[in-house]
């Protein structure tokens, strides 16, 4: 069984739906014991870093997903802001976050060059594959995936950054360590090439 961690945050039910369409057993639950149970374990969803941080504290699953899951090695992955709290602290809210992946994660500038930059990013963006990576596998290198982000993940060490995308700079759209996977781009909102990394990570 796949968990779905259950922090009240939105597009929770989306991403059980493309699971569903996939054909992977999920259930959506913030109780630590189904998700130290789960064979795998996702944590999608929108928001702001501090009130992702303070929700996961207060259900006691910070720790949970910290210890249990991704220090012991359970196939995790994260979506969208589930990328940005696996870092050390955030820009936004200025959150101390869960501390598993050594970086922080900054803000888009507001200019490039003396021009206005776009922020929040939202729409649709090519996603370079800079290393192979099973959860890549059958994907096309530049293809297009959704994203709503006015923030970034900057890892310390650059060689966990599987895949960048462009908006003003550089950033990093994907990581990947051991069983450890997370994507800055809405999976289940990317069409066909969402769907089969989705089903890669489900299958690795």
């Amino acid at each position: 069984m796949i968990a779905i961690v259950d922090y009240r945050a939105g597009n929770l039910t989306s991403v059980a739906s493309a699971l569903e369409h996939l054909g992977h057993r999920c259930e959506i639950t913030d109780r630590p014991d189904q998700i130290r149970m789960a064979e795998r374990v996702i944590l999608p969803g929108v928001g702001a870093a501090g009130a992702t941080m303070d929700n996961l504290r207060r259900l006691q699953l910070d720790r949970v997903l910290r210890e249990d899951v991704i220090a012991a090695g359970k196939p995790f992955l994260g979506i969208c802001i589930g990328i940005q709290i696996l870092m050390d602290r955030s820009e936004e809210d200025d959150a101390r976050c869960l501390g598993v992946v050594a970086g922080e994660v900054r803000r888009f500038p507001h200019a490039i060059d003396g021009r206005p930059l776009k922020v929040p990013q939202i729409g649709w963006n090519r996603v370079h594959q800079l290393r192979p990576h099973p959860i890549f596998e059958g994907v096309s290198d530049h293809s297009h995936f959704y994203f709503v982000n006015s923030y970034y993940p900057v890892p310390a060490d650059p060689s966990v950054v599987i895949a960048a995308a462009e908006h003003g700079v550089t950033f990093c759209a994907a990581i990947g360590r051991d069983r450890l996977v997370a994507t800055q781009f809405h999976l289940e909102k990317s069409g066909a090439a969402g769907l089969r990394v989705l089903d890669n990570f489900c299958r690795l």
